[in-house]
């Protein structure tokens, strides 16, 4: 029994995007909170590790030494003889703020030491940035 009146029905000829654009949706919002997790500093050291870790605060000042004696205060590079100006605009920028040193493992000691004795002398909590030992 066909109850369709004799009319022959059109097939249809609009695709229907409603589910994809759920699908990106998902993706879209998945990897917007996945990427906030993400630090991502954009210069690449090879820091020691550590056997403890602990949090850093959201407000810090990130400084980074290189192997090659190059320095970093918040991703732009600075010369050795502008560095304490560097930091104390950043630490007048952000008050209570902490000094987060990334010193590469291959980096001159001086160097890093010398990045400490700024951070002393401008009253700054310094924490040196580790990896965790592989167990």
């Amino acid at each position: 029994m066909d109850f369709r009146d004799g009319a022959k029905l059109k097939p249809l000829s609009v695709f229907a995007m409603s589910s994809l654009t759920d699908i990106v949706l998902l993706l879209l919002i998945f990897f917007l909170l996945t990427s906030s997790f993400v630090t991502n500093f954009g210069i690449r050291v090879d820091i020691p590790r550590a056997e403890t870790a602990t949090v850093t605060q959201q407000n810090f000042i990130n400084v980074t030494v290189t192997n090659d004696g190059r320095f970093y205060v918040m991703g732009e590079l600075v010369s050795r003889a502008n560095l304490a100006a560097s930091i104390r605009e950043q630490s007048q920028r952000s008050p209570n703020a902490t000094l987060v040193l990334r010193a590469d493992k291959n980096a001159i000691i001086d160097d890093a030491v010398n990045v400490m004795n700024i951070a002393q002398a401008l009253n700054l909590n310094i924490m040196m940035a580790t990896e965790r030992a592989a167990r």
